[in-house]
């Protein structure tokens, strides 16, 4: 297995082979260093909350099993809802080749919730968070625009268009619907790494502190370095970091983190962004376990953690499911890489739901946070063909 995961893949996905919209299911987990493809349903992981996923994985490898030792899935942003995770039929190291096409768009996009309304439930947070009395001191509000699509949207279609942007780890990720016949996807590409683990080393790549890149070279640099200038961002930075270090140091023999965060960039992003290695004082601790001690982090939900779910299951008018949760696979050994699952969408034939959050602390403005919203969507929706969401 590990002779798949080094596999590198040497040339982007290019115009020649159509892919039947049928096809499922599917997973694919592409990065810079790494590719992975795994077709069909050999068995699935008993589902549950986050905090049992190493008890039951380990129980799953624990009987006897024919077929890749290997589970591939997603766990939702909500740890106490059910994870998605299963062993494929088969793996490969190089994913299908398809057709880029340009998916054709009908009707509107639809906010949820409108531009408006979410920069007040952004200030209502903004209230909270300054309050002297509130335990919370980041908390994470998200948005979704829907669109839909002339023709079925076949995942890897999208994927195909994420992927030419080397920067990021593109995802195609089967996750549960209602009719089973009905069959969706969460198809992304992320920047940020929650957690790899290669026997007693363990590496996490938290990105926190976000600005729009610009066409103009000149206007580029200078947003680069406002974004390493924003104390607004390097706190919203800090409190991720800390809280990662936090949790794997009891773990870890030694845990080392970036004295101060270096920029990150996308095709459409500047981020903050901060490498944190461990060392494992007992290797039987599994990327599994990483996973569920780590999940939801700040950036993704806020601090302290059950205030912000608290306020986020609450201001929210669309349930996140699996956007900002993880991504990623395991095998019988522990090992795993798993990807925090942003710069999404929820695919399910013509229906397209696009997810994008902003880290909210006592200093923030709502308008700037509408703002990187708007700018978050821009991967997405131009692997859609809109190109422009500032009526967003």
């Amino acid at each position: 297995m590990n002779d798949v995961l080094a596999t590198r893949v040497a040339d982007e996905m290019t115009d020649t082979t159509a892919v039947d919209a049928a096809d499922a299911p599917y997973f694919l987990l592409r990065s810079p260093q790494q590719a992975m493809e795994a077709q069909g349903v050999r068995a699935r992981l008993p589902s549950g909350a986050t905090a049992t996923l190493a008890e039951r994985v380990a129980a799953f490898f624990a009987a006897p099993r024919s077929g890749p030792r290997l589970l591939v899935g997603a766990v939702p942003f909500d740890p106490e809802q059910s994870d998605a995770l299963y062993q494929p039929n088969q793996v490969s190291g190089q994913p299908t080749v398809v057709r880029v096409e340009t998916p054709t768009l009908v009707g509107d996009v639809c906010a949820e919730p409108p531009a408006d309304a979410y920069a007040q439930a952004v200030a209502a947070a903004v209230t909270e968070l300054q309050r002297t009395d509130s335990p919370l001191e980041k908390v994470v509000l998200a948005r979704s625009l829907r669109v839909t699509t002339a023709q079925p949207l076949h995942p890897r279609v999208l994927a195909a268009r994420l992927g030419k942007d080397p920067s990021v780890a593109t995802y195609v990720v089967p996750v549960p619907t209602a009719d089973p016949t009905d069959p969706a996807w969460l198809v992304g590409a992320t920047p940020e790494l929650l957690v790899s683990r290669r026997g007693d080393r363990v590496l996490s790549h938290p990105l926190a502190g976000s600005a729009r890149r610009s066409a103009d070279p000149a206007e580029d640099a200078r947003a680069a370095e406002a974004l390493l200038a924003s104390a607004k961002d390097h706190d919203e930075h800090r409190h991720v970091v800390e809280a990662i270090v936090a949790a794997l140091a009891p773990l870890c023999h030694h845990v080392e983190a970036q004295p101060r965060p270096t920029l990150h960039a996308t095709a459409t992003m500047w981020h903050l962004g901060t490498r944190i290695h461990g060392t494992l004082k007992d290797a039987s601790v599994s990327v599994a376990a990483l996973v569920a001690l780590l999940h939801p982090t700040p950036a993704v939900c806020g601090t302290p953690r059950q205030p912000a779910l608290a306020l986020i299951r609450q201001a929210e008018p669309v349930a996140r499911g699996f956007y900002a949760g993880a991504v990623g696979w395991t095998d019988a050994q522990g090992d795993g890489d798993w990807y925090v699952a942003i710069r999404c969408a929820r695919v399910q034939g013509t229906e397209v739901r696009l997810y994008a959050g902003a880290g909210v602390v006592a200093e923030s403005q709502p308008e700037l946070e509408v703002a990187e919203t708007a700018a978050k969507f821009m991967a997405l929706l131009t692997a859609l063909g809109v190109h422009d969401v500032r009526p967003f």
